[in-house]
C-alpha cells in the first residue's frame, strides 16, 4: 500500500499544474509529450523475448486505453473546470473498479458498492451550485471517461500479470507507454495544429515533472503496487488522491470553492472511506476478499 501512498502525494499537484500552466494548450498535444517523456525515461529497462509476445501485445493495449484515452479526455476535461473539481470527479473510479472487477469475478460487492455511492453523494454535496453549468456536465462527462478508462486499465493489468508472476514489470512497462502513445497521437494527427505549437519554460518545466515523475514512475508504482494490494484497498486509494489534490489546489494554486459544502461533503467522503475500510478488514478476516 505504501506506494500506492506515495503516488497520490505525486498526482496531488498535477491537477493544479495542469490548470495553470498548461490549459489552453491542446490536450492531445501534452497527452503525447507526457507520455512520450515516461516512455522515454522505461526504454533503458525494456527488454524483448519472443516467448512473452502476447503478453506485451496485451500490455500495449491495455496502456492504449488505461493511459491514451484516459489523459486525452481528463486533461481536455480542464478546459470545464477548475481543478479541484476534476479532482472530485475522479472520486467516481472506485464505482468502476468495483463494477469491472465484479463483472470480471461474476460477483457483486453490495456493501463496498454502497460505500462508493455514499462518496458520491458527498462529492455531489460539495458541487451542488454549480450542477447546472453546462461546461460542468461536459467537464463531467469526460472525467467519468477518463475514470473508466484508468480504472479497466488497473483491474485489467492486475489480472494479466497475475497470470504472469514470472516475468518482471520494470522490463515490460515500457510497452505499456508505447501503447498509450498511439491514441493522443492519432488524435494530434487529425485535430492539432502543430505549427502553433509554443512552450514557456515553466510549461516545459511542468511537462517534465508529470511526463517523468507523476507519469513515468507514477503509473509504474501504481500499477505495481495495485498488484500487491486487493480490489477493495485499491479503491479506497483511488479516492485518497482527491482530498491531498483539493488541499494542494487550495493551499499553492489559490483557487477558491463554498467551504461549507466542502466541509459537508468532505466529511461523507471521508466516512465513504471509513466504510470502505471497515468493510474490507472484515472481509479480510473472514478470509472472503479476491
Amino acid at each position: 500500500m505504501i506506494y500506492l501512498f506515495l503516488v497520490s502525494l505525486l498526482w496531488a499537484f498535477s491537477f493544479g499544474l495542469i490548470k495553470n500552466y498548461l490549459t489552453g494548450i491542446d490536450a492531445g498535444i501534452v497527452a503525447v509529450i507526457r507520455l512520450l517523456i515516461s516512455f522515454l525515461f522505461f526504454i533503458p529497462f525494456i527488454r524483448y523475448n519472443s516467448s512473452v509476445r502476447p503478453v506485451i501485445l496485451k500490455l500495449a493495449a491495455i496502456g492504449a486505453v488505461q493511459y491514451g484515452v484516459m489523459y486525452v479526455a481528463y486533461i481536455y476535461s480542464f478546459q470545464f473546470l477548475e481543478s479541484y473539481e476534476v479532482a472530485l470527479f475522479t472520486i467516481f473510479t472506485p464505482v468502476y473498479i468495483t463494477l469491472i472487477n465484479d463483472r470480471l469475478n461474476r460477483k457483486f460487492n453490495k456493501l463496498f458498492f454502497a460505500s462508493s455511492m455514499l462518496a458520491i453523494i458527498g462529492t455531489g454535496i460539495i458541487v451542488f451550485k454549480s450542477i447546472s453549468d453546462s461546461n460542468l456536465l461536459t467537464g463531467f462527462l469526460l472525467v467519468q471517461i477518463s475514470n473508466f478508462c484508468f480504472a479497466y486499465g488497473q483491474i485489467f493489468y492486475v489480472k494479466l500479470m497475475e497470470k504472469n508472476k514470472a516475468l518482471k514489470e520494470v522490463n515490460l512497462f515500457g510497452y505499456v507507454y508505447f501503447g498509450a502513445l498511439i491514441i493522443p497521437a492519432v488524435f494530434v494527427l487529425f485535430t492539432s495544429e502543430l505549427s502553433l505549437l509554443k512552450f514557456s519554460i515553466e510549461q516545459i518545466i511542468v511537462l517534465i515533472y508529470l511526463g517523468g515523475i507523476a507519469s513515468g514512475i507514477g503509473f509504474f508504482l501504481w500499477n505495481y503496487g495495485a498488484r500487491r494490494t486487493n480490489v477493495g484497498a485499491l479503491a479506497i486509494f483511488n479516492n485518497l488522491k482527491i482530498p491531498l489534490a483539493i488541499t494542494v489546489s487550495f493551499a499553492f494554486f489559490n483557487e477558491t470553492a463554498d467551504i461549507f459544502n466542502l466541509s459537508i461533503g468532505g466529511i461523507i467522503v471521508l466516512l465513504s472511506l471509513l466504510l470502505n475500510q471497515y468493510f474490507l478488514n472484515k472481509k479480510l478476516s473472514a478470509g472472503k476478499v479476491k
